[in-house]
């Protein structure tokens, strides 16, 4: 199959999605790796290390014309929409979910469309989405604690305190992946923490991970009202699986905060879980609602490029490998995970809560396939 890796455009998008290692894999098996001019430059692999792994170095003309299968990070941006075309299989985040006129342009090109992160195991693990919610969890504690400083807006409080001074609180709502990461690096810093979770389950699992450092409260309306008044940091890190995320900090819950507090908004590539974020990027990551900092990066993993591309080609690769060894249909009937990462397929949304999300028409992923595939 002929392999296409394309340069990300996307504002302050480093990463790439393919390693060199990956690439040589992918060629070992005798699969024909196209990769654009300067794509992994911002993960500091230069296109000579593409070709000693065996790929070729093409245009950004030629990747997304002549690939059977591309490979993004992030979704496709509108001045790329006119390349979307019947044929190409698609895999990359998607997101789709809270971006319809991407949906629009997906389901109207014809083209097949997966998502890294519903690609889900039975078990309700998302494998492709978990090292950046990794690694998203632990670059929102950093940034809580660096917006916090006086000169960037924020309350002017060190997280971590002093001998004498009582370290800050980081309130984390959501204990899956990112919430989980995010306390973590938060009680490296020396802070108190809380999480918020639906999960009794889940809080008992987290308690014992985390030898009880956390405060571990069950997540409700009332209770979150309460938890920010207190809170210097607030990481929403909530996720609904392929749909977008709900509203649960609402803007009056601002006024209850402290002046300067930084809320983190993990989820804001799902639309957010907070009802004043908006997404920003690296080069303008914050802006202020009455008096609350807000950085809402929406591809925060974006910023530390070289443990991003590892990380997700470490994840990705096998799925790649079982999709250009197999073809996607016959890839798709033999995994249920990758089934559930297709999204759209022959101008069909193929992914419910993406349906539902912009109130079009839904289809059976079953009821598009070939007979022999599905």
């Amino acid at each position: 199959m002929r392999i296409g890796v394309a340069k990300e455009i996307k504002a302050d998008e480093y990463r790439v999605a393919l390693t060199p290692a990956g690439a040589r894999e992918l060629s070992q098996r005798g699969h024909d790796v196209l990769v654009e001019t300067a794509a992994g430059d911002g993960s500091a692999f230069a296109d000579a290390d593409y070709e000693r792994a065996g790929a070729r170095i093409v245009s950004v003309d030629e990747v997304w014309s002549e690939s059977e299968l591309l490979l993004k990070v992030k979704e496709p941006v509108e001045r790329e929409y006119a390349r979307l075309r019947e044929g190409l299989v698609l895999f990359t985040y998607l997101h789709i979910a809270a971006d319809e006129p991407l949906t629009r342009a997906l389901v109207e090109s014809g083209i097949t469309a997966v998502a890294y992160e519903t690609v889900e195991t039975d078990d309700r693990r998302l494998p492709l989405l978990a090292p950046m919610s990794e690694i998203a969890g632990r670059l929102a504690s950093q940034a809580g604690a660096h917006f916090l400083e006086k000169p960037l807006g924020g309350r002017g409080l060190l997280l971590s305190g002093v001998p004498g001074v009582a370290p800050g609180r980081v309130l984390v709502v959501g204990g899956g992946i990112v919430g989980y990461n995010a306390a973590i690096i938060a009680l490296g810093l020396g802070a108190q923490v809380t999480i918020l979770e639906r999960s009794i389950d889940r809080m008992r699992h987290l308690d014992e991970i985390l030898s009880g450092r956390v405060s571990l409260v069950m997540s409700s309306t009332l209770q979150i009202e309460s938890s920010v008044a207190d809170a210097d940091v607030v990481i929403g890190a909530v996720l609904v699986p392929g749909a977008v995320a709900p509203k649960l900090i609402t803007r009056d819950m601002l006024g209850v905060m402290k002046q300067g507090a930084v809320i983190v908004d993990v989820a804001i590539d799902q639309g957010g879980c907070v009802e004043t974020a908006r997404p920003t990027t690296h080069s303008d990551p914050v802006y202020s609602v009455e008096g609350i900092i807000h950085y809402c990066v929406a591809n925060m993993p974006g910023g530390v490029p070289i443990t991003s591309t590892k990380a997700l080609t470490n994840a990705t690769l096998p799925y790649v490998e079982q999709i250009a060894d197999h073809g996607l249909g016959d890839a798709v009937a033999h995994d249920r995970a990758l089934a559930r990462g297709v999204n759209v397929l022959h101008g069909k949304i193929t992914y419910e809560a993406v349906a539902e999300a912009h109130d079009l028409e839904y289809t059976p992923l079953a009821a598009v396939l070939p007979p022999a595939a599905a």
